[in-house]
């Protein structure tokens, strides 16, 4: 008899239940004064977990495809703008061959970033063009290459003082596309690390004490009041921490396919449309 997955479980209608208040939130609703109105957060906590849920969904599909034993996805629940810190698994035995390595890293990245695109595409619709706001503590989206170029074809370009604020589906949508450029930075053990391994085997090591610095140097250029953002320290700071080096697959003398270089390919592109250097700035 297989055992229940309750903490799985549990932790997933928790965070479903802190993003719904976040998007509740989002629409200047107290929910403890309001809470008959806290479905009114399901557009944006609907979208966002379906993102997260497709994401981990499939890296752990793929594990299972190539005889890795990972677990149950994780979600993080969290007091926050958004109700989340996301989601992940566990990977609990070595991955095989450098052609599983780029499935398993490249599988969740990439269908979470159609699910974020068809998102954000269908949240810019519903859309507005507003005023510019102005004041201290208003906080304003920085945009990717991508965000950018849909935004245009479906808002158009907004006057000047005005700005589009995003529906909630859009929002979701435009946080799907940033977590999906976090997770494929080519570093460490992140999806970007498992990819750029399975690619440049240990020359990925040198890539990823590289990349560290230019994140480091965008987090000290946003506190010197140029443009990045400060939450990129962090980044430079926990990621040696969690490791940059990468273990070896089981079979390193396997080649890989054209077809799987080919994806890992596309894993770069896509982060290259989606990475945003000042994802967040609160006007002062």
């Amino acid at each position: 008899m297989k055992k229940v997955p309750v903490l799985h479980i549990l932790l997933f209608f928790i965070t479903f239940a802190t993003t719904l208040a976040a998007g509740a939130l989002q629409k200047g609703i107290n929910v403890f004064r309001e809470p008959g109105r806290l479905p009114e957060g399901f557009p944006f906590a609907g979208t966002l977990m379906t993102i997260l849920l497709v994401h981990e969904a499939s890296h752990y599909i793929a594990s299972k495809r190539h005889h890795t034993y990972a677990t149950l996805p994780y979600f993080i629940p969290a007091p926050s703008l958004i109700g989340t810190f996301g989601a992940f698994i566990k990977m609990k035995s070595p991955i095989m061959t450098r052609n599983a390595l780029i499935d398993i890293g490249a599988s969740g990245p990439i269908a979470g970033f159609v699910v974020s695109v068809i998102a954000s595409v269908t949240g810019l619709g519903m859309s507005e063009v507003v005023p510019l706001a102005q004041g201290e503590g208003v906080l304003s989206l920085g945009n990717s290459l991508l965000f950018t170029g849909l935004s245009r074809i479906i808002v158009g370009t907004p006057p000047i003082n005005t700005d589009i604020l995003l529906h909630p589906v859009a929002f979701a949508g435009w946080i799907g596309l940033f977590v999906t450029a976090l997770n494929l930075i080519p570093i460490g053990q992140l999806d970007g690390g498992h990819i750029a391994y399975a690619l440049l085997g240990e020359r990925h090591r040198h890539l990823s004490m590289a990349l560290v610095g230019i994140l480091a140097l965008l987090g000290l250029s946003a506190v010197a009041g140029g443009t990045g953002w400060e939450g990129w320290l962090l980044w430079a700071v926990l990621m040696p921490v969690l490791g940059i080096k990468h273990p070896p697959v089981l079979y390193r003398e396997l080649p890989l396919d054209p077809r799987r270089k080919a994806v890992g390919f596309l894993a770069l592109l896509i982060f290259i449309l989606t990475f945003i250097p000042a994802p967040f700035k609160i006007q002062l």
